[in-house]
């Protein structure tokens, strides 16, 4: 049975879906409760991050269809906290007459990075060239076109550097593909890029757009490790980012907050890495250098709400806290500009983001 779409703009009091009990899902249940909303979970893992401040936590597979059917009588809207979603799932909840946001559309192309690669091209984003290989042969034909180095990708899934090799020689193509599980993959070239940056940006449901300044990424080991926003950019490198940021929400004909990862290129270009439609690790410097974060962003947006401002109020450099380095905790709370944010993980491990700390500054310092 069908049920009646929701009425927008959602009213304090009603209930937001969360596929996912990640540390996102925590910090926009944490949005969510500032605004007056109740927060539903719908996570297989026992006594998640997310679950732990929700009203409501279903334990279930992401596609179980009798946990997708509580969440649907529970809350009025889903969103979700991260792309690898099953599809099915957001079919199963549209087919019950859920509204889900962003829609199946955005994660239809972010699951697939070659199918996100042609998309950004076809609406005048700029990528590095690429091809796509079904089996070593065709790895080894891809490498050709595209020329070595390049970075081999798992097609699906696959983050913080998992899922993929760098092919120095063609000859190793084939055996790169086969360590990768043999599934489909796609080859990159390498870019040749002067430094990493990134936009959020927001598209609200009656297509308002909002973005916020760019930040600058610096990696390690395929983890980010720390940001700096706002970034200093020329003008023009600003406004081609908001240029790309808006034909992707167009494209998409998104709800919600997204992240695109972009390189600036030596003679000042800029090309899409890749896109994440979601809240994203790179905006995690908005919780204290914005009026309104990209959290409570992305509830407004799936909400109905009108989007909030995104100019900065101050300089922040985030540091992701990896493993043990949550241990520093009260060191981190005996300095004045730190400002610490955990997420509720009981166990560190090496490479797992358990917090992150926020450094303040006052803007033009």
């Amino acid at each position: 049975m069908r049920r009646a779409h929701p009425v927008l703009p959602l009213a304090p009091g009603s209930t937001i879906g969360i596929l996912g009990g990640g540390q996102l899902g925590r910090m926009l249940a944490l949005a969510a409760a500032r605004l007056g909303f109740d927060v539903a979970i719908l996570e297989p893992e026992p006594d998640s991050p997310a679950a732990r401040v929700s009203a409501h936590a279903v334990l279930a597979p992401y596609d179980d269809p009798a946990g997708l059917q509580v969440l649907a009588r529970l809350a009025s809207v889903v969103t979700y906290e991260f792309e690898n979603v099953p599809a099915a799932a957001v079919a199963r909840l549209a087919d019950m007459g859920v509204e889900v946001a962003p829609g199946p559309r955005a994660l239809e192309v972010a699951q697939d990075r070659f199918e996100e690669k042609s998309f950004l091209n076809r609406h005048g984003a700029a990528t590095v060239a690429f091809a796509r290989a079904d089996s070593g042969e065709e790895a080894v034909e891809a490498i050709a076109l595209v020329g070595a180095p390049a970075l081999m990708k798992t097609r699906r899934e696959g983050y913080d550097g998992k899922g993929q090799r760098w092919i120095e020689h063609a000859a190793d193509a084939a055996r790169a593909f086969e360590e990768l599980g043999g599934r489909p993959v796609i080859l990159e070239a390498a870019a040749d890029f002067r430094r990493e940056l990134s936009i959020i940006a927001a598209r609200g449901r009656d297509g308002a757009t909002a973005v916020y300044p760019l930040s600058e990424n610096h990696h390690e080991g395929g983890i980010l490790r720390r940001s700096l926003a706002p970034a200093e950019v020329a003008g023009h490198i600003a406004e081609e980012a908001e240029r790309i940021a808006a034909r992707v929400l167009a494209g998409l004909e998104y709800v919600g907050v997204i992240g695109i990862e972009l390189f600036e290129m030596e003679d000042g270009r800029l090309l899409v890495n890749e896109i994440a439609p979601r809240v994203h690790n790179t905006g995690h410097w908005t919780l204290d250098g914005c009026e309104v974060d990209q959290f409570e962003q992305h509830i407004r947006a799936v909400a109905g709400w009108p989007l909030g401002p995104t100019h900065a109020t101050a300089r922040v450099e985030m540091i992701n806290l990896l493993g043990e380095e949550a241990e520093g905790w009260l060191r981190f709370a005996h300095e004045p500009e730190t400002r610490l944010h955990l997420y509720g993980k009981r166990e560190p491990k090496p490479g797992r983001k358990m917090g992150h700390v926020n450094l303040v500054k006052p803007l033009g310092r």
